[in-house]
């Protein structure tokens, strides 16, 4: 049976697909437990300057598979038990994985990016999505709130009324709206050749930088003052020094 969750390699890329096009990539936990292994993956290739986050087949996800994921109560609990240290579980790291890893992560969306399958988009650091994207926040349509980190990520990206009005009404908005709202970046066309280009101009970046410029911003968007500086430091210091000891060879 092949993996629901496609990851390619080719140059300075990595590639990840949600790969279950028939069920527009509901997600499965077989589906989450991929993504945190190709997540893993890409870490332990230092040639990979920038990852691109697709959905094969019509959209992006459409969220949770309630039926399927939860055929099995005892696997659920299973899968809900945070490893303490990484402080997430694996519904949370399928998600936040994406944010661990030191190169950007551009998600490319179509169809429709409901529930988990949105939050999954939200961790990307980059998103861009089609004119006729649908996204919604789906999970109080069953009964449940958003848990695979979302709470973080709509914090960091959108406003507290908006939050909770996309999260008490599950109402489904279109591109236009989530972009002027904060939920993704740009709408285009064609996401996956705006992912292309964005990885080039990063690419002539300093891999260095562009980690450092990741790592900073998600350890300080919303920390105090003081400890942002401090995290500025200790980011800008090593950077400095490394260009410090490239004038010197010259």
């Amino acid at each position: 049976m092949s993996s629901p969750i496609a990851l390619r390699f080719a140059q300075d890329r990595a590639y990840v697909a949600l790969d279950r096009p028939d069920k527009h990539n509901g997600l499965t936990l077989e589906m989450l437990r991929g993504l945190i292994d190709a997540a893993h993956r890409i870490d332990r290739n230092t040639d990979v300057r920038a990852v691109i986050l697709t959905g094969n087949g019509p959209s992006f996800s459409s969220g949770l598979d309630i039926a399927k994921a939860t055929s099995d109560p005892l696997a659920i609990v299973r899968a809900f038990v945070p490893l303490p240290w990484r402080g997430t579980n694996t519904f949370q790291e399928a998600c936040w994985a994406w944010r661990r890893l030191r190169v950007p992560v551009i998600a490319a969306v179509h169809g429709r990016c409901f529930g988990g399958g949105l939050q999954i988009a939200l961790a990307a650091d980059i998103r861009f999505a089609t004119p006729d994207a649908e996204f919604s926040v789906m999970e109080a349509k069953h009964g449940l709130v958003p848990d695979m980190t979302g709470a973080a990520t709509l914090s960091q990206l959108i406003g507290i009324d908006q939050a909770l009005l996309l999260t008490m009404t599950a109402d489904v908005v279109d591109a236009e709206y989530a972009a002027r709202v904060g939920l993704i970046t740009e709408v285009v066309a064609d996401p996956a050749a705006a992912a292309e280009q964005l990885a080039d101009r990063i690419a002539t970046r300093s891999p260095h930088a562009v980690a450092g410029a990741k790592r900073l911003f998600d350890r300080s968007w919303q920390a105090s003052a003081r400890r942002t500086f401090a995290r500025e430091r200790a980011t800008q210091l090593p950077l400095i020094l490394r260009l410090a000891r490239g004038s010197g060879k010259q």
